[in-house]
C-alpha cells in the first residue's frame, strides 16, 4: 500500500492542498493518518475516494452533498454520470490508480473492459492517450516511480503492438519514419502514432527509442520518406534546439515534432523545415 502527502494528492487530483484541508476540517471528507510531527499521510483508499470526489465536483455536485456519501454511494454516483467526458476521466483515474498500486491484473481488466465498451481505437483516443499524457505529467513532477511506469506501460505497449500487427499491410507508397531522440525512452505515444498512421495506409518505419539524429538522417536518404515524426518529454529547450541542428540532413517532405504543453511555454525556435504539432489530431491531419 502506498502513502501520499497532501502535495501528492494535490498533483494527482488537481484539488489544491488548501482546499483539501478545508474539506477535511469542514466536512470530514478524508481522515488521514498523521506522523509524530503532525504531517498528513494518505492511503490508496484516500486517493481513490478523492479522485471520485473530484469527478463529482467537476460535474457540478456540491461538496457538502458529496461528503455525505459513503464510499459505495460515491462510486455508484460517479457511475451514474452520463457526461461522456467525465466518464472518460473516471476511466483515466482508474488506470492511474492501478498503475500507482502496481496492479497489472486490474489494469489489464480495465483496458479490456474499455475496449469491449468503446472499441479499440476509441479506447486509445478517449482513455489511453489522456492516460499517457497524465503519466507524462506525473513523471515530470516525480509523482510516479520509474518502476511503476515501466510495469504498466509494458502492458499498454503490448496491447498497441498487437493492434498494429492486426492492421492490413499499407497499399500506398507513402512512408513515414518515427523515432525518439537519444536518451528518450517514453515510446508509448510514438507507438500510438504508429497505429494511427498505419491505419491511414502509410508505410511506417518505426525506429523506436533513443535514436541518434544522424542515423535517422542516413536512413532518410535511403528511404526518402514523406514524413519524419518525433517528440521528447525529457529534453530541455536548448537540447531540443540542438536536436534540430543535428537533424538538418534529414531528407523528407515534412519533419514534424510534437510540442507538449510544458514545452509550449518555452518558445522553442523551430527551423523553417520543422513543423510543430500539439496533439494527435493535428498530427493525423498532417500525415496520410
Amino acid at each position: 500500500m502506498s502513502t501520499y502527502s497532501i502535495k501528492d494528492l494535490e498533483k494527482l487530483s488537481g484539488i489544491k492542498a488548501h482546499t483539501l484541508r478545508i474539506w477535511e476540517k469542514r466536512y470530514n471528507l478524508l481522515d488521514p493518518e498523521r506522523t509524530d510531527t503532525n504531517i498528513r499521510l494518505y492511503s490508496d483508499e484516500d486517493l481513490k475516494r478523492l479522485l471520485n470526489v473530484s469527478l463529482l465536483s467537476n460535474n457540478g455536485m456540491k461538496i457538502s452533498k458529496i461528503a455525505e456519501l459513503s464510499d459505495n454511494e460515491l462510486v455508484n454516483k460517479v457511475r451514474s454520470i452520463e457526461n461522456e467526458d467525465i466518464q472518460n476521466k473516471k476511466k483515466v483515474a482508474d488506470l492511474v490508480e492501478s498503475m500507482l498500486g502496481v496492479d497489472g491484473f486490474a489494469f489489464q481488466n480495465l483496458f479490456d473492459q474499455y475496449v469491449e465498451e468503446l472499441g479499440f481505437e476509441e479506447t486509445l483516443n478517449s482513455v489511453i492517450y489522456p492516460f499517457l499524457e497524465r503519466v507524462g505529467i506525473l513523471w515530470l513532477t516525480d509523482e510516479v516511480e520509474p518502476g511503476q511506469e515501466h510495469f504498466i506501460t509494458h502492458i499498454v505497449r503490448n496491447k498497441i503492438i498487437s493492434a498494429i500487427e492486426q492492421l492490413p499491410k499499407p497499399e500506398s507508397d507513402k512512408k513515414a519514419i518515427l523515432f525518439l531522440p537519444e536518451n528518450e525512452f517514453h515510446e508509448l505515444g510514438l507507438l500510438y502514432f504508429y497505429y494511427l498512421i498505419k491505419k491511414k495506409g502509410v508505410n511506417v518505419f518505426y525506429l523506436g527509442q533513443s535514436v541518434p539524429a544522424e542515423q535517422v538522417a542516413l536512413l532518410s536518404k535511403k528511404l526518402k520518406p514523406n514524413w519524419v515524426i518525433s517528440y521528447s518529454i525529457i529534453k530541455k529547450k536548448g537540447e531540443i534546439e540542438s536536436l534540430f541542428n543535428r537533424m538538418e540532413d534529414i531528407k523528407a517532405d515534412g519533419v514534424y515534432f510534437l510540442e507538449n504543453k510544458y514545452q509550449n511555454g518555452w518558445k522553442i525556435e523551430y527551423p523553417s523545415w520543422v513543423s510543430r504539432f500539439t496533439d494527435k489530431e493535428d498530427m493525423v491531419a498532417q500525415v496520410g
